[in-house]
């Protein structure tokens, strides 16, 4: 922690082929379709056709709604003995579990697991975000509608019925949804959600003739768009995980949508594209990583957790440009995502003819070195645009954006997850390296060049401090940081500012140490 306002540093460096299926999928599609698939065929429950609660240690037991819908649309898609029967019983259980009753705050949502008691009942009050969660709506209504339009001439009429039924309450549940009422953070600027909510809405309007609902996924497609086009880039920016969520919603819209006079149809093509434009030139082949800055994510390197915009670049280029290590993918943190992998995997053949072959290039080859720069806003929590700026070289990342902002941690107002400086690098042994800033003010002025990052708290005192998240040295590296000269790969060297240029430093360890875990 290096107390006042300012630091600057150097740095240097399916198989039968009589099986009705959605699409033939690229061998790249389909290594990453049957990998997940083979996690998911060994966690199902057949007795209860839910999957067993994934990667969460206290879950002994219990299964998982969210999940179990995208195992759904594996198993429709590999069709093969009994998955077509697994599929029904598990959209019959979901959709049966769905909140019937219009004037709760949940209706249309579904269970986070189906284990729990009913939301609102004395022993389980309605905590959005936990015992009841919102997105569930936008990540099932969607999942159900690639089920429709992919496999609905595979499914029973009464389910198909059904699905059309369950998608209605979710649309209408999902309009209870306002930012900043009832404890609801949904604003335009929540990239990922209100893309769901508006492609489910847009869909649903349509195929049910409903034109209210046509309407208010216009009027939602609208306001994304007002947004997203001041700059060409997701207000939820460059986030490995929920980028990757927000092109799945926008797919879906191409895919079936453009045909018809939706707002989101109409442009969902053209902003896939622009996504793209911007996150091929944050990616860094050699390191198998987005560059910095991210607004939302769930570990430092990506070789060690599961990011969906990973599955995006295996399904398109190949899953060794995605990761590097060998272990099991179910080692890796945040290991659970991985189980949207078979959606996924359905919608890249598609997918990637959107994508010119420039993009593509990028995904598989380092260009040379290069800067980004480009602007992000993210209202309510952003004051003014989020200036970005990021310097890319072979072996080294160095991402940064200054901001004005409401609050610390950004617009999800978590700082574990908020990353607005980031420094990557390739060490010796070929693992990454990594040091980010930890949020700890609402306001920052930076800027970036080769092998220098610039920081400064605009609103700092005595009392600030500048607080980074180093990753530990490698196995066979020095075991213990006591200062800048420890760190493994990588010369930091302190070259100007009124910062105190020695840390202090902390270890947040799995057994043990001064501070808790981050990611």
């Amino acid at each position: 922690m290096l107390p006042s306002a300012n630091w600057i540093l150097g740095l240097g460096l399916l198989s039968a082929a009589s099986v009705v299926r959605s699409a033939e999928l690229s061998g790249h599609a389909q290594t990453l379709f049957d990998q997940s698939m083979m996690i998911q065929d060994e966690i199902y429950d057949p007795e209860v056709s839910y999957l067993r609660y994934f990667y969460f240690p206290l879950a002994a037991g219990p299964h998982e709604t969210r999940s179990t819908v995208w195992h759904s649309i594996g198993l429709l898609q590999r069709n093969q003995g009994n998955d077509l029967f697994e599929a029904v019983k598990i959209l019959e259980n979901v959709i049966g579990d769905q909140e019937k009753d219009t004037s709760l705050q949940w209706y249309g949502d579904y269970t986070v697991y189906p284990e729990q008691p009913t939301v609102g009942t004395p022993a389980y009050a309605p905590v959005i975000y936990n015992s009841w969660d919102p997105n569930w709506r936008g990540f099932i209504g969607t999942a159900l509608i690639v089920i429709y339009e992919e496999f609905g001439s595979l499914l029973p009429p009464n389910v198909q019925d059904l699905i059309l039924e369950s998608l209605y309450n979710n649309t209408v549940g999902d309009s209870y949804r306002v930012g900043g009422v009832d404890g609801d953070n949904l604003y335009p600027a929540y990239s990922n959600a209100w893309l769901m909510r508006t492609v489910a809405t847009s869909w649903t309007g349509r195929k049910l003739n409903d034109s209210n609902m046509t309407t208010s996924g216009d009027v939602y497609a609208q306001e994304f768009l007002n947004l997203f086009d001041i700059n060409g880039t997701l207000p939820e920016f460059n986030g490995p995980t929920y980028a990757g969520v927000s092109l799945y919603a926008l797919t879906i819209a191409a895919k079936y949508l453009s045909s018809t006079s939706s707002v989101i149809g109409q442009n969902a093509e053209r902003v896939i594209q622009d996504i793209w434009e911007y996150e091929s030139l944050l990616w860094n082949p050699n390191l198998r990583n987005f560059a910095g800055p991210w607004d939302r994510s769930y570990g430092y390197d990506m070789n060690n957790y599961v990011a969906i915009m990973a599955e995006w670049i295996w399904s398109l280029v190949g899953k060794e440009k995605v990761w590097h290590y060998s272990s099991p993918i179910g080692t890796m943190t945040h290991a659970d995502d991985f189980e949207i992998a078979p959606v996924i995997a359905v919608l890249s053949e598609f997918h990637k003819t959107l994508l010119p072959n420039s993009i593509l290039h990028r995904l598989r080859s380092f260009i040379g070195e290069h800067t980004y720069t480009g602007q992000t806003y993210a209202p309510p929590a952003d004051y003014e645009p989020r200036n970005i700026s990021t310097w890319l070289s072979a072996n080294l990342t160095i991402g940064t954006d200054s901001f004005n902002q409401s609050v610390v941690g950004g617009y999800s107002e978590d700082s574990t997850s908020f990353s607005p400086s980031v420094v990557q690098w390739l060490r010796p042994g070929g693992s990454i390296g990594y040091f980010n800033l930890y949020p700890t003010e609402t306001a920052l002025q930076a800027s970036v060049s080769p092998y220098a990052l610039n920081l400064t708290y605009p609103l700092g005192n005595e009392t600030s401090t500048f607080t980074f998240v180093l990753a530990s040295n490698p196995l066979g590296a020095k075991r213990d940081i006591f200062g800048l000269e420890d760190v493994d790969g990588l010369n930091i060297e302190v070259v100007g500012g009124s910062a105190n240029p020695v840390p202090e430093v902390s270890f947040c360890g799995l057994v043990g140490g001064t501070c808790d875990i981050v990611q």
